[in-house]
């Protein structure tokens, strides 16, 4: 039976949830990219704000994201529920996109930003936790890598929509913000209607305090070291508002900037579900490292890009990193995390990850600022090295854990 018959075969068996799930995150994600495609040029262009500030401002939105979903994943295992909390966090961010079309200043900008990135906080490791619950274990990798796929297939749709919006309506940010109303809202539908939550097992310990010192303990040694290697290579990995700057500063027209994204998610979606189903069959350490050098070649492209093709190659290369890393993380996570711990496990992975992401963004935006976008991704391609030599250097303790 040849790879393909058996990646086929995977497709069939993963549960219908898993789908749903997966489409519930494609239609965040595209009205989420219709936004986001264009937010930092219009902040940059419109509003006159800088690209430090736009680092800033990424940054604290993610790692609003990342602190709220330690306390809602917290709270998933000490309910028993996830669906409740999924349905709360994707209908947050749904009522606020509305407020990206009317906003009148920075200010209401980054408030309605701030406000969707605890929408996503508060749904992220409840419904990570819900994947990991309704998944078979012989299909794990499948399955993150699968609802990965749809949720990046929304982030390359959202960036076309957002470039054939601009097109048609001669510039109007505006006008492309309201029509990323209507996905959010169909993302809730589909949540509340096709996804139903498994009963919790009746023998599974209840957990009352799930971040009290001594719970925190049972996620386990190997639980941590996933989260280690997870922060340090988020170091690396810097908002992808900066591929979008990056464009323009090669000179991409202003209407075509968000096709860096749709470049980049397309690899991203062909990539995360063949590497997660992947990942179910050989080390999934080894297809880490991979990702990683492909991380490193996707900067050192992005620090020399002159042209059109240099940047299409260093952006479809940041795309397959994140296809061979993000759903194998979260793979790694639901491996090693008891199964009563497993909301709180999936917050704490991402707090740790979400100030990475901030203290990246922020170096980032400096760097620019400072010494240009060369210096940039040459740090990250630094740190992303930095990472790979630790990898391979604590990757037996991990196996011993």
């Amino acid at each position: 039976m040849t790879a393909e018959t058996n990646s086929g075969l995977s497709r069939r068996r993963i549960p219908a949830g898993i789908w749903a799930l997966g489409f519930v995150s494609m239609f965040m994600d595209i009205s989420s990219e219709m936004i986001h495609a264009l937010l930092p040029i219009y902040m940059v262009t419109a509003l006159g704000t800088s690209t430090l500030a736009v680092g800033i401002i990424e940054g604290v939105a993610e790692a609003t994201a990342s602190i709220t979903k330690v306390f809602s994943g917290a709270l998933s295992d000490w309910l028993g529920k996830r669906k409740v909390l999924a349905v709360l966090g994707y209908g947050l961010a749904a009522l606020t996109k509305p407020i990206f079309p009317l906003a009148a200043s920075l200010e209401w900008l980054i408030a309605a930003r701030f406000i969707d990135r605890v929408g996503k906080g508060i749904r992220g490791a409840p419904r990570d936790a819900l994947v990991a619950d309704i998944a078979p274990p012989h299909l794990r990798g499948a399955s993150f890598g699968l609802r990965q796929s749809l949720d990046t297939v929304g982030a390359f749709l959202g960036p076309l929509l957002a470039i054939a919006l601009m097109w048609l309506t001669a510039d109007h940010f505006q006008a492309v913000f309201g029509f990323a109303v209507i996905p959010a809202f169909l993302s809730v539908g589909v949540l509340l209607v096709a996804v139903k939550e498994p009963e919790r097992p009746a023998e599974l310990r209840r957990v009352r305090m799930p971040l009290r010192r001594d719970e925190l303990r049972q996620l386990g040694s190997a639980y941590w070291w996933v989260v280690a290697i997870a922060a340090v290579f988020t170091l690396a990995r810097f908002s992808e508002a900066f591929l979008i700057l990056r464009a323009q500063s090669i000179g991409l027209p202003l209407a075509v900037v968000p096709v860096v994204l749709v470049i980049m998610s397309l690899a991203y979606s062909l990539s995360a579900y063949p590497a997660g189903a992947l990942s179910d069959r050989v080390d999934r350490l080894t297809l880490l490292v991979v990702g990683l050098v492909l991380l490193v070649l996707a900067d050192l492209a992005l620090a020399f890009a002159t042209g059109v093709l240099a940047l299409g190659l260093g952006v479809a290369l940041w795309g397959l990193h994140m296809g061979f890393t993000q759903g194998l993380l979260a793979t790694l996570v639901a491996d090693t995390a008891p199964t009563e711990l497993r909301g709180t496990a999936f917050g704490m992975f991402n707090l740790v990850s979400g100030f990475a992401l901030l203290l990246a963004s922020v170096l980032a935006g400096a760097l620019w600022d400072i010494a240009g976008a060369k210096a940039t991704f040459l740090a990250g391609a630094c740190f992303t090295t930095l990472t790979i030599v630790g990898l391979m250097l604590i990757r037996s303790q991990i196996k011993k854990s």
